[in-house]
């Protein structure tokens, strides 16, 4: 094919491959392509689009030939498309010179993209436009080619080892030179227009025909990072749009605008309610989408790690870094931090409560922890201690602030509104106390607290926002900014780019905070309470089923009790597996605020944790009433979030109960009909022989009394005037309505037919059989007295 051919099928072929913008076309769904199912289409994507592969060929091929490729700006992010729409050019040097008005007078705006940028728009994007199929909720993303692929570009492209491989083409230098405007370019409010010390910022990055291969290599490598950053991060909320916007942005708006009013134009700007209205849609990131930048986050903590040490002969001071090295040093504060602090801050607010933020919070702390990603290996100790943080990470720690305090009370608010009885949720926080307490870590944040807080006694007045902003100031070939010396500023540069002068900082070591660790303290000893309790009625529960029971059901299926449970369904490992979570994250909490033993008695006692007599849960936190239990405000607490219930057990009649799904309803009908008889005929000398104190009194009680109605239980918080039903000794026959019951007797008469034994003889072992099971009860049981209900 000539060049001008494929520049015709370019656009074609990506769409094919990574679907339309709009979702209808799927593409090869790489996302939900897997080597475990598909192997043959998942070798031939991860081979055609390799870095070295027919289609990056391709790519370079026709980015010689200095082509381009519109890209409609109402797919983009919200923020970068409301910004546009609004004809402020966005913060990001990615897209200066490249917003095209059509010449026809359409109203679609477009991006001018060079094959390079095209494609890894397309790339990128996809991850948010493709929506997840029924299929995909079954595929592990971290396994897909999408996901090998996303590795693949970050090692090709921005390598820990080694430099960027040059094109696989003819022509390594890969000329592109900066995008003429193929039509009249819609007026734009610059961010430098009138700053001088920011026009700098805006230059074209693209390198000239005779530029350096060095400098074209971190061109590929900034202009895939900052395409990642800006599809997968750059999403945030309206009210959080509105503040990032600086006064100095909104005001020559407003000039702009006042200025286009009085004139016409072909296609008038969008007016600023329709263009925040744009992107009000709701962003709801997915699990997938978290692990990939998870992923990213890794990968750029790697990679800013394997900068090499500064030399320390003076000689070598003046041999000047590589462009690589440079980039490496700036990759996370300029490039990461801003976007990825409000793309966590819109998770931690708008995720689910439930086990799925695990995702979100590993890649919080996979960002909170970058030594795990030096290139250095850990001593090795024969005793398995926490590794203590390095000093050398006091500065990230600082200028990384609010990831640290803020990210955490964020995951605290989220915690005390969780079931820590949870497994998941209980590892949750394990993890994060775990991460949180590591040596040395708590003492860094706490140091940076306290340069924060520090007057600004010798340190000039605060600067804007856009100017201290370590994420503005687009390309590796911008003017860099003069290096901050003094720490306190640079910790206050962090906190005012991020959060605008008037934030209010909340302590992670003050009193606010601190009390609400000891409350999520509390809630910790309540879930490990609530776990005991569950564990033992299971234990109890297990061990109360003999091979009697198949010939008599346990009480608590006929009073109707329900004592239902999550941890019920999960078994005793992952029961004990919750218990050590909780109690190694209070250990770990304890750490990091210095919590003392009284502290935590304190708080055990506000919060009812303590057991009661019988080493029972106790009830919801209740008062006593005329009418009854009334359940207070912390009562409600206690049941809303789980941490405590009513033992809810049926109170009325047993032989009045609905009929069970196990019994036989003409059976249970006919055998209370007989025991009514039974009863009604024989009340006195039924009454007679249970007041009697002799054995034979004792086994009568067993059989004609409900010991679970004898026992007084704050079991429910039912009406005084229910519980004051007196029911004298009786016979119930309604066991052998069950199908249970039903079934062993058939299996008895069966086996019995094997030796002979007819239906007489069998019946007759039977009676003599439970005669003597009821005799060694009567011994064993508790000696219930009749009438004692």
């Amino acid at each position: 094919f000539s060049l001008k051919e494929l520049h015709g099928i370019f656009p074609w072929l990506v769409e094919s491959i990574f679907g339309s913008l709009d979702g209808i076309i799927i593409g090869w769904n790489l996302r939900c392509l897997q080597g475990r199912t598909n192997p043959t289409e998942y070798a031939v994507a991860l081979d055609f689009l390799d870095p070295s592969g027919p289609m990056m060929k391709l790519v370079y091929k026709l980015q010689a030939e200095e082509y381009r490729y519109d890209f409609p700006v109402s797919y983009l992010p919200s923020p970068v498309k409301a910004s546009i729409q609004e004809q402020v050019l966005p913060e990001c040097s990615l897209y200066y010179n490249k917003v095209q008005f059509p010449s026809s007078g359409g109203l679609g705006l477009n991006l001018a993209l060079n094959p390079f940028e095209y494609y890894m728009f397309y790339f990128a994007i996809s991850l948010i436009t493709q929506k997840s199929s029924p299929v995909t909720q079954h595929v592990s993303p971290s396994n897909s080619a999408y996901f090998v692929l996303v590795d693949t570009y970050l090692k090709c492209f921005l390598p820990t080892e080694g430099s960027v491989l040059p094109p696989p083409s003819s022509n390594p230098g890969g000329a592109i030179p900066s995008p003429t405007p193929r039509s009249p370019a819609l007026p734009f409010t610059s961010y430098g227009l009138h700053h001088p010390s920011l026009l700098k910022r805006h230059i074209a990055h693209q390198p000239s025909v005779n530029a350096d291969p060095a400098s074209h290599e971190i061109w590929r490598s900034e202009t895939l990072l900052q395409i990642f950053v800006e599809m997968w991060l750059h999403h945030y909320s309206l009210e959080m749009y509105q503040k990032m916007q600086s006064p100095h942005v909104k005001l020559e708006v407003l000039h702009y605008r006042l200025s286009i009013s009085s004139k016409h134009h072909g296609s008038p700007a969008q007016s600023s309610y329709q263009a925040l209205h744009a992107y009000q849609e709701s962003f709801k990131p997915t699990e997938e989408h978290v692990l990939v930048v998870r992923l990213l986050v890794k990968h750029l903590h790697a990679f800013s790690n394997s900068l090499k040490p500064e030399p320390l002969s003076p000689s070598a001071h003046s041999h000047t870094a590589s462009p690589l090295e440079e980039f490496k040093r700036v990759v996370i504060p300029r490039f990461v931090q801003e976007k990825l602090y409000i793309f966590l801050q819109h998770c931690f607010g708008h995720w689910p409560l439930d086990a799925s933020f695990r995702a979100v919070l590993e890649m919080w702390l996979s960002y909170l922890q970058p030594w795990r990603y030096a290139p250095e290996k850990p001593p090795q100790s024969t005793e398995p201690l926490p590794r203590s943080v390095s000093e050398k990470w006091a500065a990230f720690v600082q200028e990384n602030l609010l990831m640290y305090t803020k990210l955490f009370v964020g995951f605290l608010n989220r915690a005390l509104r969780t079931d820590l009885g949870s497994p998941k949720n209980a590892l949750m926080v394990f993890r994060v106390a775990k991460v949180f307490a590591q040596p040395n870590l708590a003492e860094m944040i706490l140091k940076g607290e306290q340069l924060f807080l520090e007057p600004e006694l010798g340190i000039p007045h605060r600067q804007h926002r856009l100017f201290i902003n370590p994420t503005l100031g687009g390309t590796f070939f911008s003017s860099w900014p003069p290096t901050i010396t003094d720490a306190s500023f640079k910790v206050k540069s962090h906190v005012y780019s991020l959060e605008g002068q008037d934030f209010q900082y909340k302590q992670m070591f003050g009193a606010e905070v601190r009390n609400s660790v000891l409350k999520l303290a509390g809630v910790i000893c309540q879930a490990q309470q609530t776990a005991k309790s569950m564990s033992d009625h299971s234990l109890e529960t297990t061990a109360g089923l003999s091979f009697f029971s198949w010939f008599r059901f346990p009480s608590s299926e006929m009073n109707g009790s329900y004592s239902g449970n999550d941890l019920d369904e999960i078994g005793q490992d992952s029961i004990k597996k919750t218990d050590e979570y909780l109690e190694k994250a209070l250990e770990y909490l304890c750490q990091i605020f210095k919590l003392n033993e009284a502290q935590l008695t304190q708080m055990m006692m506000k919060f009812g944790t303590a057991q009661d007599e019988n080493g029972k849960r106790q009830l919801p936190d209740c008062i006593e009433s005329e009418d009854g239990l009334v359940l207070t405000p912390l009562g409600r607490y206690q049941i809303i979030n789980g941490l405590r219930r009513f033992e809810v057990q049926y109170q009325g009649d047993t032989e009045l109960q609905p009929i069970r799904s196990y019994e036989n309803a003409t059976l249970v009908r006919l055998l209370f009909r007989l025991s009514s008889a039974l009863n009604e005929k024989f009340a006195d000398q039924m009454d007679t022989l249970c007041s009697r104190e002799d054995f034979v009194g004792r086994f009568c009680r067993y059989h004609l009394t409900n010991p679970h109605l004898a026992q007084k239980m704050r079991c429910s918080p039912a009406l005084r005037d229910r519980m004051g039903h007196n029911w004298g000794p009786r016979l119930s026959l309604r066991f052998l309505a069950s199908y249970r019951t039903l079934l062993s007797l058939l299996m008895i008469c069966f086996t019995a037919s094997w030796f002979h034994i007819g239906p007489v003889g069998c019946t007759f072992i039977i009676l003599v059989g439970y005669f003597l099971y009821a005799v060694i009860m009567t011994f064993f049981s508790q000696d219930w007295k009749p009438h004692e209900h």
